[in-house]
């Protein structure tokens, strides 16, 4: 089995509460979790996964604790790095930058070298707009607890199946 190191900023819980969900039903062990505000960029080298995951904050903004780990992790060679985003939004109250700090982690590391997977069909979800969606398709898993928790579960057994089958395992 490949390496995955799950690596999530969170300012509410929610977020560490969905890393620690993902990395159950992946049987990633509690020491390969990973708080950015208290991680280094160097933590992710004995990863060859890694599960980068962030909400979103007003009117777009990444997690506080991404702010300052991005801009050092876009610093690293990544080029040995399989990449899957993960992220929470307020689609009804932030419709228009829904989960856009997932797309904002994407741009950055795109000239990293690092390999992304897990894109997510944009249909079914209720937003109008979000730097996070390219073609119709989410650059990494878009979750919404507040307003379609409901969905949650079933949205990420999909995106796991999905992300299993471009090679995680």
């Amino acid at each position: 089995m490949k390496t995955i190191g799950i690596f999530y900023g969170s300012s509410t819980g929610t977020t560490e509460g969905i890393a620690k969900r993902i990395a159950e039903k992946l049987g990633v062990e509690d020491k390969d979790i990973h708080d950015v505000s208290n991680a280094s960029p160097a933590d992710v080298a004995p990863y060859e996964i890694l599960l980068l995951g962030c909400s979103t904050w007003g009117a777009g903004d990444l997690q506080d604790d991404w702010d300052s780990y991005l801009g050092k992790l876009k610093k690293l060679d990544l080029s040995e790095k399989t990449v899957a985003l993960f992220g929470c939004g307020d689609s009804a109250s932030f419709s228009d930058t829904f989960c856009d700090a997932i797309g904002t982690i994407y741009s950055d590391l795109r000239n990293t070298g690092c390999k992304f997977i897990g894109a997510v069909d944009a249909s079914g979800y209720s937003f109008d707009s979000s730097t996070a969606c390219i073609n119709g398709m989410f650059v990494g898993l878009p979750l919404d607890e507040m307003n379609e928790d409901d969905q949650t579960e079933g949205r990420i057994d999909q995106w796991l199946a999905s992300i299993r089958k471009e090679g995680i395992e």
